[in-house]
């Protein structure tokens, strides 16, 4: 049987994936792959989980620091 990356099957599970990677993890599953079946449960799992996360904004001290470093790290010399 096929082996998929972990990227190709979050792709799968995002709907992001070519059609030809669908329909091969498609078949896969139609045709009883265990290993696969697990690891997208497994992944979908996670997805869901990282879903219900609250995400907060970065500081406005750290905000403040990566712009400043952005503006001065493209000069000569500042490296």
């Amino acid at each position: 049987m096929k082996k998929f990356k972990e990227e190709d099957l979050i792709l799968y599970l995002y709907q992001e994936c070519s059609p030809a990677l669908k329909n091969a993890v498609d078949e896969a599953l139609q045709g009883g792959d265990i290993e696969l079946s697990e690891n997208l449960n497994r992944l979908q799992r996670t997805l869901q989980q990282l879903n219900k996360l609250k995400l907060r904004s970065p500081s406005k001290a750290s905000l403040k620091a990566i712009l400043k470093y952005a503006s001065t790290s493209g000069k000569p010399g500042s490296a």
